[in-house]
């Protein structure tokens, strides 16, 4: 897997470049800025970014403009943003397009190491990765015409855990219910929000991006 690092903060980019080379992760650039974030993706092709939602030269949400930015000239790059507070309008800013490849984590998820890998691979293998603080506001705020009202209270659960990006062994463990339980709640998951068709990975992505914008 190749990577860019844009994080303003030397310390928190060296300590992320640091831990993905020790995962065997080739970290192509590192940089410091927006400007300069979408000059080494368009030179480097890498297949990830890890991208400070605020970032030089406005410190505003600067981050965040250049991954949608790069996500419709490159498609098929993946985008993990990190970001200090919980601020799902951002979130649904960068899922606008689709929610293939996309992950949002909390920068405290980064002391996690096996959650914050975890993310990074789901994004490159074309998943989603929303942070659970972040679903949790999510799911809470009101809806009209909500797809999801359709939906059990067991089966919003495992489509929650679906945008964390957890695989189906996990929902199994978190919820305490087993895999084939796991997939018979996804199966109707796909039937109650008319995701019929298609490989069941990227319903998965579907019925995430359904419940986000809903």
């Amino acid at each position: 897997m190749r990577v860019v690092v844009a994080e303003d903060s030397t310390l928190l980019r060296e300590g992320l470049v640091r831990l993905l080379e020790d995962e065997g992760v080739q970290v192509v650039a590192q940089v410091s800025d927006a400007v300069a974030l979408v000059s080494r993706v368009r030179a480097d092709t890498p297949d990830v970014c890890v991208v400070d939602v605020r970032m030089p030269p406005d410190n505003a949400a600067d981050g965040l403009v250049a991954a949608v930015t790069l996500r419709s000239e490159f498609p098929e790059l993946g985008i993990l943003v990190l970001s200090q507070y919980v601020e799902p309008h951002y979130a649904l800013e960068l899922l606008e397009n689709g929610a293939d490849g996309v992950g949002y984590l909390l920068k405290e998820r980064i002391s996690d190491r096996s959650q914050f890998l975890d993310a990074l691979h789901e994004v490159a293998a074309g998943g989603t990765a929303i942070d659970p603080a972040v679903v949790s506001q999510l799911f809470g705020r009101p809806r009209k015409n909500d797809p999801v009202d359709r939906l059990t209270e067991t089966e919003r659960e495992v489509l929650a855990a679906m945008a964390e990006g957890r695989t189906n062994s996990s929902i199994a463990a978190t919820l305490f219910i087993s895999e084939k339980t796991v997939e018979s709640h996804i199966s109707r998951i796909f039937t109650k929000l008319d995701l019929r068709s298609d490989s069941d990975s990227n319903r998965r992505v579907l019925a995430v991006l359904k419940w986000l914008r809903a």
